[in-house]
């Protein structure tokens, strides 16, 4: 079946990368509502067809969409674009 879903393992796989309480750092977002790049914010969870939900510290709380959003992960020295 071919949709714009990700498959149940990349979804895992996206879960284990994003605990909730990891720290994330916003590079792109297309949603007219998005924050400033470069905003930081804490993951409090990934949902069952991977998006990221963050809440933003400039109070937003927009999830990021799997394949159209990324972020990184704040302390780290490579990016891990979702």
């Amino acid at each position: 079946m071919n949709n714009d879903f990700p498959s149940k393992g990349l979804v895992e796989y996206r879960k284990k990368q994003y605990p909730a309480g990891t720290r994330v750092e916003l590079v792109c977002m297309d949603d007219p509502q998005a924050p400033p790049i470069g905003t930081k914010g804490t993951v409090t969870a990934v949902d069952d067809i991977g998006t990221v939900h963050v809440n933003w510290d400039n109070g937003s709380s927009l999830g990021l969409v799997f394949g159209q959003d990324h972020c990184l992960k704040c302390g780290l020295f490579t990016s891990q674009k979702t």
